[in-house]
């Protein structure tokens, strides 16, 4: 998000370059978050309907990993243990997932070190996105309240800064007795 009137952000083809903070895109979504128009609803549908596609798609790819080990007869040990380090990754991506659809990480290199256990746990990220896709564009809410802040900083510091500031100051008195 840009705050700098000076420097807007970078605006979208066939947008015009207004003063004060700019709305970040998300992804898949653009800046359609906003008014929800361009085709907000359309890409809600498809985010929706894809992820859930790929979360499906990608249990049948795991099957198929699962169902290898099983030819290699590697034991009932190892099959066990493949099953739950998915399935705890899942979750915990899953939960990292959704967190960061309402605030932002405090530490980022955390988040950076996750990275790895997220993408093996890429089905609960998806189903994330995809329960998330259902009320909101993921991540809408934490862009919107962050947009909207910075709006209002905006707005308070440009009326703040309206007028002559030699009229006020003759109003007030001090300088009025000077001729």
């Amino acid at each position: 998000m840009s705050e700098n009137s000076e420097t807007p952000a970078t605006p979208a083809p066939g947008e015009g370059t207004t003063p004060g903070p700019q709305p970040e895109p998300l992804r898949l979504f653009g800046t359609t978050w906003v008014d929800h128009d361009g085709g907000y609803g359309l890409r809600r549908a498809v985010a929706t309907v894809g992820s859930l596609v790929a979360a499906v798609a990608s249990c049948f790819v795991l099957r198929f990993a699962y169902q290898g080990l099983e030819i290699a007869e590697v034991g009932g040990l190892v099959g066990m243990l493949v099953v739950l380090m998915f399935a705890v990754c899942s979750a915990i991506a899953f939960r990292k997932t959704w967190e960061g659809f309402t605030r932002r990480p405090a530490d980022p290199a955390a988040e950076d070190r996750l990275r790895g256990l997220k993408a093996i746990g890429f089905i609960g990220s998806l189903l994330a996105y995809f329960i998330r896709s259902f009320k909101e564009a993921p991540g809408e809410r934490l862009r919107r309240t962050e947009y909207e802040t910075a709006l209002s900083r905006y707005e308070k510091r440009r009326s703040s800064r309206t007028g002559n500031p030699a009229a006020r100051r003759n109003s007030k008195g001090k300088n009025s007795r000077r001729r």
